[in-house]
C-alpha cells in the first residue's frame, strides 16, 4: 500500500542544522568518491502538502478501491454503436472479483489464486484495481514465482494501466518473491517513481545481498528527493551490517539521530544487529539500552548478538531478563535459546526452555521444534528428540535431517536408515545434508552395503552430485572394512580435487589398520593443505607409536615444537544437579578430590579382574614416573568417578570431552559400564560413545 509523502514530511527537524556532510573516510572503502560527499542533507526544503493528504478512507488503507461510476448513456450514431460492439470487453460477474478480494483479505491466498483461474481460462474480463491488488497480496503471501508470472501476464494481456500505487504494488510483488532482475527492469521503466518505489527496490537489493548497488541507489534517491524516513535509514544500516563496515554504520547512526529517528524501533533494532555483526557488542548493548521501548525484536537482536560472539552465558542471562520484563517471546527467541543451551551443554536449561516453548503457545512451531530435535540429538537424548519429532504436525527437510543425524551420531545407524527410507516414502525431498547424515550414520554403525547403495542412489535417483564430505564418509566405510586400496582409489577417482576431509578420513583409516606407508602419504597431503592443524600431526604420531617407530614419533613432536603447536589441556565435564563440574588430567582442585581418586583406584582394581591392563607405552621415551602416573587419572576417568559418587545407582552418566577419547580410557570405561551396570555416554571431539554392558556403540572405530 502506498505510503503518503506526508509521513516523510512530519519528522521534527527544528533543532537540527540546515545541512551536514558525512566524513570522507568512506573513500577508502568504496574506492570512489566518499559515500555521502556532495550530498548535502538540507532540512529547509520541506514541501507543504495539503492537510487533507493525511485523510484516507479505511477501505483504501485495506487495499480496496471504489468502483468507477458507470458512464452516463449518450446518443451514438450507428457507426459508433457498431465500433462499440466490436471493441466491447466482457465484464465478470461482481461475485468472482468480490470473492477473490475477500479470500485475499482473509489470508486464503491459495484459494484466491484458484478462483483467479476462472478469469485466466475464459479471458477478456475487465478486472478492477482492487481485484488486482488482492491478487498481488496473494502472490506475496505465498511467495510464488509462478503466481507472480500468471498475474502480471494477465495484467499485460488485459491492457491494465496501473497508477502510481499499483505500480509500487507490482514492484513489491516481484521483490518479495525474489524476482529481482524483473523487479529492477520494472523499476527502471517506471514513468514516475516516488519514495515508496525507491525504498522497495533498495530493500530488495539489501535482502539479496547486493549492498553496493543498494548504496548507489540510495544516493541517487537522495539526489532526487533529499528526504528519507526511518525505514530507509534502517534498511541502509542493514546494508552496512552486510558489508561489515562499522564506519558506514556509524555515519548512518549519526544521520538517524539528526533526522530525529534515532529512537525509532526499526532503526534501533537495525543498529543492534549492525554493531553485533561488525564486532562491537558494547555499542550494540548501548543501542539496546537507549531504546525507549524494548520490543521482542530488540531483545532477540541483542541476545543473538551475544550468541554470535560466543557469549553464551550472557545471552542466557539476557533471555531471563527478557522473560522477567514481561515482553512477549516468539518462536525465534526460543530457537536461539535452544541453540545457546546446546553450546553450554545444559540439558536442564533446555528442558526449562522446552517447557516455556509449550507454555507460550509455540509447542507445534516447526522452527523451534526442529531446534529441539537437534539439541536433544546432540546431547544424548535421542528418545526425547524422537518424541518431539513425532508430535510435530508439519515437518520440513531440516527436521528429518536433525533426527537422522541424531540416530547416526549415537551409533543407531539402522534406525537412521529406516527413518531416511520413511522420509522418501512420505515424498519428502532429501538434500545433500540428508545424504551426509545418513551416510555418516552408515559409517558410524559399519553398514557397508547399505551405505554404498545410498551413495550410488544420490546421483542416479535423486540427481544430487556427491560432495567431498560424502566421499569422506565412503572412505571411512571402506577403511572400516580394511579396504584401504579401494579407499585410496576412490580418492583418486573423485571428480574434483581431494579435500582435507577426504585425506583425513584416509589417515584415520590408516591409523586404525596400522598402515604406516599410506598413513604417511595421507599426512603429507594434509600438511600441505592444513600445515597448522594439530590433529593431523597427532594422528600420524599415533601411527608411529602403534608401529613402534618411536624415533619417527619423536621427530613429529620436534616438528610440533618448531611450529609452536601444542595440545590444549584435555578437559572433561559432567553436569550433576544443574551444575557443571570440570576436570583436567591429574586434576586435584575439586573439593571431592580424595573421594574421586579413591573411586578411580577402586574402579581400576575392579575392572582389572575383567582383563583391563593400564596402558604402559608412552609417546615419548623421556616421560617420568609422575607423568606416567597421571595417565591413570585422565579427565574422563575422574569425571566418571565423580558421576558414580554423586548420582543415584543405575542412572546414566553423560560426559563431554574436548578431545578424542584415548584408547586406554575407552577400554576402561567399557568395563566400568559393565561392572557398575550403568550406561555411560561420552561425547568427544569425534562422536558419541554409548558404553553399555561392556561394549561401545562405535564398535571400537573412531
Amino acid at each position: 500500500m502506498e505510503i503518503s509523502l506526508a509521513c516523510y514530511q512530519s519528522i521534527s527537524l527544528d533543532k537540527i542544522q540546515n545541512s551536514f556532510r558525512f566524513p570522507s573516510s568512506i573513500h577508502e572503502v568504496f574506492r570512489t568518491k566518499p559515500l555521502f560527499s556532495d550530498y548535502c542533507f538540507r532540512f529547509n526544503r520541506r514541501k507543504c502538502g495539503n492537510p487533507c493528504d493525511k485523510i484516507k478512507c479505511f477501505s483504501l488503507e485495506q487495499g480496496l478501491q471504489p468502483r468507477r461510476p458507470k458512464p452516463k448513456p449518450s446518443r451514438n450514431t450507428d457507426s459508433d454503436l457498431k465500433e462499440t460492439e466490436e471493441t466491447h470487453v466482457k465484464r465478470p460477474s461482481v461475485g468472482i472479483c468480490s470473492q477473490i478480494e475477500k479470500l485475499a483479505f482473509c489470508n486464503r491466498y491459495r484459494e484466491a489464486l484458484e478462483l483467479f483461474e476462472i478469469l485466466e481460462l475464459e479471458g477478456g474480463f475487465d478486472v478492477g484495481l482492487s481485484t488486482y491488488d488482492a491478487l498481488v497480496s496473494a502472490c506475496i503471501g505465498l511467495g510464488s514465482v509462478r503466481a507472480v508470472k500468471r498475474v502480471f501476464s494477465y495484467m499485460i494481456s488485459n491492457g491494465f494501466e496501473p497508477d502510481q500505487y499499483m505500480s509500487n504494488r507490482v514492484l513489491l510483488m516481484h521483490v518479495k518473491c525474489g524476482m529481482m532482475i524483473d523487479a529492477r527492469s520494472l523499476f527502471d521503466e517506471m514513468p514516475e517513481r516516488n519514495l515508496v518505489s525507491w525504498n522497495t527496490i533498495i530493500a530488495g537489493l539489501v535482502d539479496v545481498g547486493d549492498y553496493f548497488e543498494a548504496f548507489r541507489l540510495f544516493l541517487l534517491m537522495w539526489e532526487e528527493f533529499s528526504d528519507c524516513g526511518s525505514r530507509t535509514i534502517a534498511t541502509m544500516i542493514r546494508a552496512s551490517a552486510g558489508l561489515e563496515l562499522i564506519s558506514v554504520g556509524r555515519q548512518l547512526h549519526s544521520a538517524a539521530v539528526k533526522f530525529g529517528v534515532g529512537e525509532d524501533i526499526f532503526v534501533s533494532c537495525a543498529l543492534i544487529d549492525m554493531y553485533s555483526k561488525c564486532g562491537s557488542i558494547e555499542d550494540a548493548q548501548w543501542a539496546f539500552d537507549e531504546m525507549p521501548e524494548k520490543t521482542t525484536v530488540g531483545w532477540n537482536s541483542i541476545i543473538a548478538g551475544y550468541a554470535l560472539h560466543g557469549y553464551s552465558e550472557e545471552a542466557l542471562s539476557m533471555f531471563y531478563e527478557m522473560r522477567d520484563s514481561g515482553v512477549k517471546m516468539d518462536h525465534f527467541t526460543f530457537s536461539m535459546i535452544i541453540r545457546i543451551c546446546s553450546r553450554l551443554a545444559s540439558v536442564e536449561y533446555a528442558k526449562q526452555v522446552h517447557a516455556g516453548l509449550i507454555r507460550h503457545g509455540f509447542g507445534l512451531d516447526i522452527v523451534a521444534n526442529t531446534a529441539l530435535v537437534d539439541f536433544y540429538s546432540k546431547w544424548g537424548r535421542v528418545e526425547d528428540a524422537k518424541h518431539v519429532f513425532d508430535r510435530m504436525p508439519c515437518k520440513n527437510t531440516i527436521s528429518w535431517n536433525a533426527l537422522i543425524a541424531g540416530y547416526g551420531n549415537h551409533g543407531r545407524g539402522a534406525e537412521a536408515v529406516e527413518l531416511f527410507e520413511q522420509m522418501l516414502r512420505e515424498k519428502m525431498r532429501p538434500n545433500h545434508v540428508t545424504f551426509l547424515a545418513v551416510l555418516s550414520a552408515c559409517s558410524h554403525s559399519r553398514l557397508f552395503e547399505r551405505g554404498w547403495e545410498i551413495f550410488q542412489s544420490m546421483s542416479r535417483d535423486h540427481k544430487i552430485k556427491p560432495r567431498a564430505m560424502h566421499y569422506a564418509c565412503m572412505i571411512e566405510l571402506l577403511g572400516q572394512e580394511g579396504l584401504l586400496d579401494e579407499a585410496f582409489a576412490l580418492i583418486r577417482s573423485a571428480p574434483f580435487k581431494p579435500t582435507a576431509n577426504m585425506w583425513a578420513a584416509l589417515l584415520t583409516a590408516s591409523r586404525v589398520n596400522v598402515n604406516l606407508e599410506l598413513g604417511k602419504y595421507a599426512a603429507e597431503k594434509l600438511y600441505g593443505m592444513e600445515p597448522e592443524k594439530l590433529s593431523n600431526y597427532v594422528v600420524l604420531l599415533n601411527i608411529y607409536h602403534q608401529s613402534g617407530k618411536l624415533k619417527e614419533a619423536a621427530g613429529v613432536l620436534q616438528t610440533l615444537r618448531r611450529k609452536g603447536l601444542r595440545m590444549l589441556p584435555v578437559c572433561s565435564w559432567i553436569e550433576v544437579n544443574k551444575q557443571a563440574h570440570v576436570f583436567l588430567s591429574g586434576d586435584k582442585s575439586h573439593v571431592q578430590t580424595n573421594e574421586i581418586y579413591e573411586k578411580v583406584d577402586s574402579l581400576v582394581h575392579e575392572i582389572s579382574k575383567h582383563g583391563y591392563v593400564p596402558k604402559e607405552k608412552t609417546l615419548l621415551p623421556d616421560v617420568d614416573e609422575q607423568e606416567q602416573r597421571i595417565l591413570l587419572y585422565h579427565s574422563e576417568k575422574l569425571a566418571v568417578a565423580f558421576g558414580l559418587i554423586n548420582t543415584m545407582k543405575g542412572s546414566p552418566l553423560q560426559i563431554v570431552q574436548n578431545h578424542r577419547i584415548c584408547n586406554d580410557c575407552h577400554n576402561a570405561i567399557k568395563l566400568i559400564a559393565l561392572v557398575t551396570q550403568r550406561e555411560i555416554v561420552v561425547r568427544d571431539a569425534s562422536r558419541f560413545h554409548h558404553f553399555k554392558h561392556g561394549s561401545c556403540s562405535c564398535g571400537d572405530y573412531w
